[in-house]
């Protein structure tokens, strides 16, 4: 057997299960399962082998309507207003952080973010989501 224990079926060796590391900010922290919780909270989410972004949310009970900025492993994956992500598979080990409308832009994006592909999919084939025209 190997190190991935309790994830893997017996008969197959495929993955049933996997863990996501869940940042929760600002008004979003109550959801990580204390509802007195206000600046952050992290939790561990095992969710079902082949789970999404909309799965998590689910399972933590959070609307999406409720979300601003998402990242995924780092990388811009939703803003507010666009959410290409829902459908995103999710893998064991994932780093998902999730902030509310109000929260402000991260401090250790000050120089900007990868964005994920379905996000520079979406953003490409929008029109533009800012409202400041474009200088040219």
């Amino acid at each position: 057997m190997t190190s991935w224990g309790s994830f893997l079926s017996s008969e197959e060796d495929e993955v049933t299960e996997i863990t996501v590391d869940v940042w929760l900010y600002g008004p979003l922290a109550c959801y990580g399962g204390d509802a007195n919780q206000r600046s952050f909270a992290n939790v561990q989410v095992t969710l079902a082998a082949e789970s999404t972004v909309a799965d998590l949310l689910a399972h933590l009970k959070l609307p999406t309507e409720e979300r601003g900025i998402t990242f995924i492993n780092g990388q811009l994956s939703a803003m507010a207003g666009l959410q290409p992500d829902l459908g995103q598979r999710l893998q064991h080990g994932d780093r998902v952080a999730l902030f509310h409308l109000n929260s402000m832009w991260p401090f250790q994006y000050r120089d900007g973010a990868a964005l994920a592909p379905g996000l520079a999919q979406a953003m490409r084939a929008a029109p533009s989501p800012f409202h400041h025209p474009k200088s040219g």
